[in-house]
């Protein structure tokens, strides 16, 4: 029997890591977590210190009997579980639940953990382990327990209130209240009606459309026309006062920079994969997995692809730049390579910037070399993956601008805009994607012929168009993301598992591509409103905030004792 037993969470990187530290290893898995809170009350006792009690779960006991069975004759426990919250703490559990069989006594027990399943990665975190740290199973156990306050304590009074077998969640809650919330602007949204213009301008080099700019001596505006009539009789001020011609009154032209963006963390890579691949959350999270835990490439046998995909992290290691820099250079030439590397900051306050961006494990292995070793779904999701951390660390792209102004009189004037790519940069490689466009995005790529003040261009038509304003758009899987990420709602690993919940209970449905809420969601949305109007009647009338929520949980444990 090996002497060294390493645990890990997932069979498939179980498989990859034992080829690469051979005989002396043992390489089992945890299949996730082991053990959770007993389902049902005081599993968190908040009269003494909040103290959580556990019990193994029934798909968990055979592998932690296998896990149990090998422990006895090793001489020492390697725990290689994720090196986030959630694989701290089930490090945590496995320990606990040897050491309450006695497994333990003069055994060694070492933490080790990397963000990639790579030989190197792998045997530099066995040679160089380290303690497993308190303050983040700490941190995972507070979430839980919090989880369970809430749930255990409201969900009862939602059976009550609104139907049986609906539950209530920290971070589930505030989701579904921002879907509700955004169909509630949707149908209390009136729309309104405005008008543009545009002039049909006739170049000898090539036509052109310029819009609208001022009317009548004004600045024209979203709502400066607001109907048909009113939009027909600018209209034939404006072509009486332009006669055939307008003349170019001002040009500006400029160049400008635009950066990459930076590599993609776990928010990121769900939004990025749902605006352009189609993948939702889940599918996503599900095929960064395999990619990170091993492919088998040929004869370099399986090796894992990606860095750690849960992540909030936008930084990247000294040797993975390097060696990007050294594959741009190569493909691209070396003026797409900047003179230092690009650095970037999280946006996030909270991030805990514990790992790396997401990256390719290395840069050498280009999407065309490892395509013909990966299904569909990873070919797409590792190309995506790959471009994006590359384009990262390359020159930013350099755009000409040009904005014509022409005036068809004094009191009325047009505008076209264009901007076209002098170096493409990074863009050789990747852009990121967007929700929604603007007018600028709409300018790109289009090309002016040059123009100086004082020449005369023909005008072949005015025209106008109407327009009425539109609601918000439901949130889709990448915008639904996003908001979470900007409110705080939960962590990047608990994104896709928030979303899942929604649908599994039936709160929400994804129709083409967007979510709407059910009647029962509503409802439970509507319930927690309620409930936070109470709260701030509490407090307006003096009651202390510990006070109140010993009445709320005083309220669910007699829900409880009911059933």
């Amino acid at each position: 029997m090996a002497k060294n037993l390493l645990i890990v969470e997932s069979p498939a990187k179980a498989k990859t890591i034992n080829k690469y530290l051979g005989k002396e290893f043992q390489v089992l898995a945890s299949y996730g977590h082991v053990r959770d809170l007993i389902p049902k009350e005081g599993a968190v006792d908040t009269e003494h210190d909040f103290a959580m009690h556990y019990a193994l779960s029934e798909k968990s006991l055979k592998h932690v009997d296998a896990i149990a069975k090998a422990a006895k004759g090793a001489e020492a426990l390697y725990l290689a579980t994720d090196s986030d919250r959630e694989g701290e703490a089930i490090s945590w559990h496995i320990v606990e639940i040897l050491r309450e069989r006695g497994l333990l006594e003069g055994k060694m027990l070492h933490r080790v953990v990397f963000t990639e399943i790579t030989p190197r990665a792998i045997r530099e975190a066995v040679a160089n382990p380290r303690q497993i740290r308190t303050d983040l199973v700490n941190a995972q156990q507070a979430r839980r327990a919090l989880d369970y306050l809430v749930g255990f304590n409201l969900s009862p009074v939602l059976w009550r209130k609104v139907q049986r077998g609906l539950s209530a969640g920290r971070v589930q809650s505030p989701a579904l209240r921002l879907i509700v919330e955004r169909e509630e602007e949707i149908e209390a949204f009136i729309a309104r009606e405005y008008w543009s213009m545009q002039a049909e301008c006739q170049h000898p080099r090539q036509p052109f459309t310029a819009r609208l700019v001022r009317l009548d001596g004004a600045k024209f505006e979203q709502f400066t026309v607001t109907d048909r009539a009113s939009a027909e009789a600018a209209r034939e001020r404006v072509v009486k006062a332009a006669a055939g011609k307008l003349r170019v009154s001002d040009v500006q032209s400029k160049q400008r920079k635009r950066r990459p963006a930076p590599p993609f963390i776990t928010s990121t890579l769900q939004q990025e994969a749902a605006r352009k691949l189609g993948f939702t959350t889940s599918r996503t999270m599900r095929v960064a997995q395999k990619l990170y835990e091993g492919v088998t490439l040929g004869d370099e046998g399986s090796v894992g692809l990606i860095s750690y995909m849960r992540t909030d992290s936008v930084s990247l290691s000294d040797e993975a730049v390097a060696e990007m820099r050294d594959v741009i250079a190569r493909d691209y030439g070396t003026g797409a390579v900047p003179d230092a590397p690009n650095k970037y900051q999280s946006k996030s306050k909270n991030a805990q910037e514990a790992h790396e961006a997401i990256r390719p494990t290395s840069a050498l292995r280009t999407p065309a070399s490892v395509s013909p070793f990966l299904d569909d779904d990873g070919r797409r999701l590792y190309e995506l993956i790959w471009k994006r951390a590359v384009a990262s660390q390359m020159v930013p792209a350099t755009l000409n601008t040009v904005s014509v102004e022409l005036a068809a009189s004094d009191a009325h004037g047009f505008r076209a805009s264009g901007t076209t790519i002098v170096d493409p940069g990074f863009l050789a490689v990747y852009e990121e994607g967007k929700d929604t466009r603007t007018a600028d995005d709409d300018d790109e790529g289009r090309k002016l012929p040059a123009m100086q003040v004082g020449d005369s261009i023909g005008l072949d038509s005015i025209h106008t168009d109407q327009h009425f304003t539109e609601p918000p758009p439901r949130f889709s899987e990448a915008s639904l993301v996003k908001a979470l990420e900007e409110y705080g709602i939960g962590r990047p690993s608990t994104y896709a598992s928030i979303i899942q919940t929604l649908q599994n209970r039936q709160y929400v449905a994804l129709e083409s591509r967007r979510f709407y809420p059910s009647d029962v969601g509503r409802a439970v949305a509507r319930f927690g409103r309620r409930a936070r109007r109470r709260v701030a009647w509490r407090r307006a009338m003096g009651a202390t905030d510990a006070a109140f929520l010993d009445a709320v949980q005083g309220a669910g444990h007699r829900e409880n004792r009911k059933r």
